[in-house]
Parts: structure tokens; sequence; C-alpha cells
């Protein structure tokens, strides 16, 4: 057979069944390798949607979703998908093509080194120089790509290698691979710990976000009693409607939740770390901190844990809630003012009429409509905020944002693959109008997969975070302002399905209706962040105060 026939066995050997990207001159011999085989080619309009797309996919899974592109310009096409990945560790493999490395009569035409371009953003990248290293190389991208903390990894398949004849090569076995238990002394000064403080608090982090650990740490919620929070990526691990949620860390302070953070002896720290953006500013002898994770952590100036407990997150858990119990001197008095007073705040302009819509409102009508578990796709813009902290998200992944590398553009994209893993539950993609056009054509590849899935377009003619930012600083407006297309217009020149609602009643309907119809349905609303300062800046900080 040749090397890319050996190649397609090895991701098959795998479990890949997904190959999302744009196929070039240089990997054709692999893509007729495909053609055979029992995987699906997802052909996309853009590199950096097919990295997205990957990601999401390994995000959701934990299986290395896997993107392809050619040579040169398709591969630094996926070096944001790559930094998507790697910081908000989702696995996923990238296979770029190459030129002949043994002979080749272009020069430098499209030339990149792609792997020495790949390296500070992945965990493993390497070039194919033979065809009988394939099942190996294959082997450890998936190792490295889904073994904790997940990331993103990279194999370069030469032109000439690929058209290599190799005899029927042995593909290496997947194996089952324990994750490490936690040192006993260091649970035993976990538990110590805990067990001596007034004011314990737990925060739920994105590699929290894993299936087993989602039932450790609510028997651990239920059984102690110890209130928690969220970060951004951390969202739904456990049910926000839980009466222990604090809340979620989507502003960086003076929120409700820092208060308890304030007032807390220790934070039991589940699964963050300083990749998301902190979710509080550690102080020299304010607090103990308890660093509950697959690794180390990496300390920084905002955060250098006292106690570091490392191996698995569930078994972690599961020994803690086993070796404790609630404590009479514990005090949640704080805490549970401190949630009333949040609970109470979060009500405000749930039900606000105006138009274009508050972003309260237009996320309360959301939650109000989205099933337990339907999942939420958001790209980066002012909303993701408004999510962030106001959407009560009832189970895992099912609020997808990016917290890492916050890049935009990822929104519609994530959304299509996570339409693709979960065909059963409502999926609806989130996006800007500024993060929305920068991935706009892959409008044309879920029409063309004949997805059922609903784009909230939320417009506000502007780089909306950053016009906020630059208000508050001081800076004049400046710079920010753009022009959109008709989107309505542009959606069914895609053949798919355009919504305008023209009131803040009108949106919730709409929605219902798009879902109810199937297929791509896109929503051009208008939205009012005129109470971006006051609320976020002013009233939070001076009503969380005066708890």
């Amino acid at each position: 057979m040749k090397a890319a026939q050996l190649f397609v066995k090895a991701l098959e050997a795998e479990g890949v069944h997904s190959i999302f990207g744009v196929p070039g001159e240089e990997n054709l011999d692999f893509v007729e390798a495909l053609r055979e085989s029992s995987i699906r080619l997802i052909v996309t309009r853009h590199e950096q949607a097919a990295g997205f797309m990957a990601a999401t996919w390994g995000r959701l899974t934990g299986e290395a979703g896997v993107a392809l592109s050619t040579l040169g310009p398709g591969a630094t096409n996926l070096v944001t998908a790559a930094a998507y990945a790697q910081l908000g560790a989702m696995p996923m493999l990238m296979i770029t093509g190459q030129k002949p490395i043994r002979e080749h009569k272009q020069g430098l035409f499209q030339l990149v080194d792609v792997v020495d371009m790949m390296q500070p953003l992945t965990k493993y990248t390497r070039q194919i120089v033979s065809a009988a290293t394939i099942p190996a190389r294959v082997r450890e991208a998936f190792r490295r790509a889904e073994e904790e903390r997940p990331g993103a990894v990279h194999l370069e398949l030469p032109e000439d290698i690929a058209r290599d004849s190799v005899d029927e090569a042995i593909l290496l076995p997947t194996g089952y691979a324990r994750r490490p238990a936690p040192d006993e002394a260091a649970l035993v000064q976990a538990a110590e710990a805990i067990s001596r403080a007034k004011h314990p608090i737990l925060m739920i982090g994105a590699a929290a976000n894993r299936q087993r650990t989602t039932v450790a740490l609510r028997d651990f919620v239920d059984k102690l009693g110890i209130p928690f929070f969220t970060t951004q990526m951390g969202k739904g691990v456990i049910d926000e409607d839980h009466p222990l949620w604090l809340g979620n860390a989507a502003l960086s302070d003076g929120d409700f939740v820092h208060r308890a953070i304030d007032a807390a002896d220790v934070i039991i720290n589940a699964g963050h770390d300083v990749v998301e953006k902190p979710p509080f500013f550690m102080r020299k002898g304010r607090r103990t901190v308890i660093h509950i994770n697959f690794s180390s952590a990496e300390v920084d100036a905002v955060y250098f844990p006292q106690i570091e407990v490392v191996g698995d997150i569930a078994h972690t858990i599961e020994r803690l809630t086993d070796a404790l119990q609630p404590q009479e001197h514990w005090n949640f008095s704080f805490f549970n003012r401190v949630r009333d007073a949040f609970h109470k705040q979060l009500e405000e302009h749930s039900r606000d009429d105006r138009f274009p819509m508050h972003p309260v409102r237009v996320v309360d009508d959301t939650r109000r409509y989205m099933p337990d578990d339907g999942v939420l796709c958001l790209d980066n813009g002012m909303y993701k905020i408004w999510y962030a902290r106001y959407y009560r998200a009832r189970q895992p992944n099912t609020v997808l944002l990016d917290n890492a590398l916050a890049t935009m553009g990822a929104g519609l994209p994530s959304a299509m693959a996570a339409k693709m893993v979960y065909p059963e539950r409502k999926v609806l993609a989130i996006c800007g109008d500024g993060g929305f056009m920068m991935n706009a054509q892959e409008l044309e590849t879920a029409v063309r997969l004949k997805l059922d899935l609903v784009i909230l377009l939320l417009r506000d003619d502007a780089y909306g975070m950053i016009r906020w930012k630059q208000g508050e600083m001081g800076y004049p407006d400046y710079g920010m302002v753009f022009g959109n297309p008709d989107f309505v217009a542009f959606a069914e020149a895609h053949g798919a399905h355009g919504h305008r609602p023209g009131s803040a009643d009108e949106f919730l309907p709409t929605l219902e209706r798009a879902f109810n119809a199937g297929g791509v349905h896109l929503i051009d609303l208008v939205i009012d962040y005129s109470d971006n300062h006051r609320i976020l800046n002013q009233d939070i900080p001076r009503l969380s105060a005066a708890v």
C-alpha cells in the first residue's frame, strides 16, 4: 500500500471517523486514501474553521479531533486554531501536507517550515520522513493530544513520503492508561486544612469539566455543604441551580462572588490553571489555596497555592469526600447573604422590554427556551461576560466559551462541531457581528452538512468589548465602528434562513420557531450595550460591597 493509506489506517485504528479541512495538491494521495476509508472528510471553507471544529470535537468527546490542510498558506491558517486548542486544553491533531523532501523543483514557492512554526503552539510536532514510522508517530500524537493536560499536536506528511510504497505494517495498539493517584500525604494535608477552616469555599475550573469529575464534585458539595463558584470554563460542572452556587467569576474583581472569595480562609481549587483569566487574585497571607489538578500548579504573581494535590481530579475529590465530615465550626452565613443578594441582582433587567434588546433580557430569554442539555457555543465578545455571569448552566459542557485564547471567529465552527457530536441536542451559536464575519463563510458548510443549527447574531455594528474597554480607559470613541451586510439576505444567499425580530417580545418566539423548523437559521438581533459601564463597573461593585 501507499504510505498515505497506512496513515489513514492508523487514524482508523485510533477511532477517527471525521476529518475537517481544506485539501491541497500536496495531500491528494492522503485524500484518495480517505475516499477509500471509513473516515468522512468534511470540507470547510477555511482552515481556521476546520481547526476550531476539530478542537471542539476533542473538547466534547475527549478524543482528538482531526484537521487537515495543505502546506504553506493552508498550514499557517491553522495557527490560531492550534493556539485555541493548546491554551483551551482541547485534544486536536493537525495534519499538513508538504513538498517532496527528497527532491522538488519549485524552489521556495509556498515553502514554510511548518514543524518549526508549530513548535511553540503544540505538545508534539513532527515531520514524517519515513513511511515505516507512521504507526508510531500517529499513536504518539494521539497519546500526547489526549493525555492530561490535553492540547494540540501536529504531523506533516510530505508529498513524496505519502506516495512511498510500504508493506502491510503493524498498527500500534491504543492501550489503556490510568491517571496517577494523588499522594497520600498531600490528601491528608488538604483534608486537615479544609477541616480546620472556618469559611471554606470550592472553585471549579475548566479541567473539572469531565464526566467523572462532575459526579465526584456533586457528591462532595452535597455531603459537606461547602458553597462553590465556577470559572467561565467551569460552568455547568455542577448544576448552577444548586442552592450552594455562588456565581461565576466572569468579572476579575468587584462582583458578589469576590466578596465570598475575600471572606474565605480556604479555597479548594478543582481544575483551574493560570491559562484561564484569573477568577481571583491571591495576596500573601490572606488565605490557603489548595490546588487540585492533573498536574502541578504553574505559579504566577496572582496564583501561588500553598497545598498541591496532583493526580486525577475525580479520584482526589472522591478521597476527600470520604475523608471529610461537615464541621460544626464551619460558618457559611456570610456566603448565604452574598448568594441571596447575587440572585436578587440577577433578576434585574431580565424582563426589560427595550429594543435594541438589553443583554440580560437576551440571556434570560435564551435560558427560558434552551433545554438543560442544550449547548451554547459562544464566540468572543461583550456578550460572553453577560452569558457567563447570568446564564445558569445545568449540565457540563453546555456553555462552550473560550476564556483561554479568547479568539474571535470560533463560535459558528464550534457550534457546527457540537451539533455533529450531539445531533439529538439543540445547539445555539452565539456570535457578535465582528466575530461572526471572521468565519461567516462556514454558513455554506453548515447548510451543505444539513445541520439543524441556530445562530444568534448579536449586532451592535462595532467591536463592542474593545469599545467598552476604550471608554473605560477614558479614550475617545475611535476605530471600533464598522458597517454590516444585510444578515437576513446573507443567510438566505447561503441557503440558510434569516430572521430579524423587531421587538424584545419577538425574540423568544423567533428562537422557538427557528429551532422547530429545522435547518440552519440566523437571527439578526440588535443589542443595546449602553448599560455595560453602569451595571458591570458601578452597580455590581456597589451592591456587592453593601452585603
